[in-house]
């Protein structure tokens, strides 16, 4: 498998999972599981903006983007841990969890090999 051909999958499973996590929290926070105040929409809007302020640069491809997601993810990551300690939220955290797991690691591996492609060392 060519290095180009690496990358086309992982950017390809970076979406998949992306809009996955992106369908996982409209759903848990507005349906499943909403907060218990007025506006849920809230505190859905604060876990959804800053994955769409990603979305330009994710989809066109860019590796550095997909190097600053990952960090952005890993906060991300802390948050799904401590829903899957709490026992009202135990298996959408989990579900979080290995969301973020795959998103983090074809993400990671995207910049990688698209930054190898882009300075020509194939």
């Amino acid at each position: 498998m060519t290095l180009a051909q690496k990358a086309n999958i992982s950017h390809k499973v970076t979406l998949i999972t992306y809009a996955s996590l992106l369908l996982l929290f409209t759903l848990w926070y507005l349906w499943l599981a909403p907060a218990k105040s007025d506006h849920p929409w809230v505190i859905w809007l604060v876990h959804v903006l800053p994955l769409l302020a990603f979305s330009p640069k994710l989809i066109r491809g860019h590796a550095r983007a997909h190097a600053w997601f990952c960090f952005v993810l890993l906060f991300y990551f802390l948050g799904s841990v401590l829903a899957t300690l709490m026992p009202l939220t135990r298996w959408l955290g989990l579900i979080e969890s290995i969301l973020l797991c795959i998103l983090f690691t074809s993400s990671m591996m995207f910049a990688r090999w698209q930054s190898q492609l882009d300075r020509g060392l194939v």
